[in-house]
């Protein structure tokens, strides 16, 4: 690895991080608490207007950012790859609380069990579970 890279990380952060800029965070991050078991693990408020100024998310063992969006970065969408144990359990609960269905629950050609699901703010979710105990190029 590259020295550059070696630099304190808070638990839970890689080297690269997702950071989210929604037009309703309080909504995204209740269903993210309800469908995918999330964390909230620290909230900032902007002490001029109220809004979220950032909110630390946890799944599993990986977290990321929510923040108010506005002007240029209001509403960025993006695409998670969220592996998880049970694809069918999680792509239902997703739909339970809010999510829109992209694709069912399928066995793919690549070796993985997947669905996709749109989150509140327009953020596509990929579902997967692993099918064999290797990496993808392997």
């Amino acid at each position: 690895m590259n020295k550059i890279f070696d630099t304190y990380r808070p638990e839970g952060f890689g080297t690269v991080n997702s950071y989210l800029f929604v037009e309703n965070p309080i909504e995204l991050i209740e269903f993210l608490k309800n469908a995918f078991y999330a964390e909230e693990i620290n909230r900032s408020i902007n002490p001029r207007n109220g809004e979220i100024a950032n909110v630390i998310m946890k799944i599993g063992e990986s977290c990321f950012m929510i923040s108010q969006g506005r002007g240029a970065f209001l509403n960025m969408r993006t695409a998670f790859y969220l592996f998880v144990d049970d694809v069918d359990e999680m792509h239902n609960r997703a739909i339970k609380f809010g999510a829109r269905e992209e694709f069912k629950p399928a066995d793919m050609n690549y070796q993985d069990r997947q669905s996709g699901v749109i989150d509140p703010s327009g953020n596509y979710w990929w579902i997967s579970k692993r099918l064999v105990s290797k990496g993808y190029d392997e």
